[in-house]
């Protein structure tokens, strides 16, 4: 992830233009070469084309398979794609996916990032910060702290969630596996009402 969008990214915060309750469909509309990309609740008949992704982008870092995602689902996270085409045409493709699990009670919320990733083909285009930014409007719409994990080599990421009001928290030694890489845990605060108001 960049602060200008690229890379390759996470669960629980690999990245956003990786390479980591389901609300009404987003109005979100993210621009990406010629065409938009829709961003919406993740259905169960993405969920084969996200797994596939986490192939292609995580290989190294444990690939979420279906089973993960349908569990995600079932607990009631707010996962969203990026998809253009579709269903009716037969032509729907997920082009990124992010998800941030919701835990706690009214009130009393905290989330945390679990995953967000983009196609190699369509990293750079802004739709990894477009994914990003919709589950923090969700965050916000709870008034719930943020959580994640994030390979501390992966600068472009760190920076980019750095611009959007996290800080590091500290060092856990070995968090991906198998690839035995180091992670920072990341928190942006809970944005309150009166911080919306005052644009903080």
């Amino acid at each position: 992830m960049t602060p200008g969008d690229s890379a390759a990214a996470s669960h629980d915060g690999r990245n956003p233009d990786a390479t980591a309750p389901h609300g009404a469909a987003s109005d979100a509309v993210a621009p990406h070469g010629d065409v938009s990309a829709r961003l919406e609740p993740m259905r169960r008949r993405h969920v084969r084309a996200c797994a596939e992704l986490e192939q292609v982008l995580f290989a190294r870092d444990s690939p979420w398979p279906p089973a993960a995602f349908h569990s995600e689902l079932d607990l009631g996270g707010h996962y969203l794609v990026a998809v253009d085409g579709s269903v009716r045409d037969g032509d729907e493709h997920v082009l990124g996916y992010a998800g941030l699990a919701i835990m706690g009670k009214r009130g009393d919320y905290e989330t945390s990032l679990h995953t967000i990733a983009v196609r190699p083909e369509h990293q750079g285009t802004g739709l990894g910060k477009a994914l990003l930014r919709a589950v923090l409007a969700k965050a916000d719409e709870l008034a719930a702290p943020v959580l994640l994990e994030v390979r501390t080599d992966n600068d472009s990421a760190i920076g980019l969630y750095e611009q959007h009001g996290f800080q590091r928290l500290g060092v856990r030694k070995g968090y991906y596996q198998p690839s035995g890489a180091d992670a920072y845990t990341m928190r942006r605060d809970a944005i309150t009402g009166e911080r919306r108001e005052d644009g903080h």
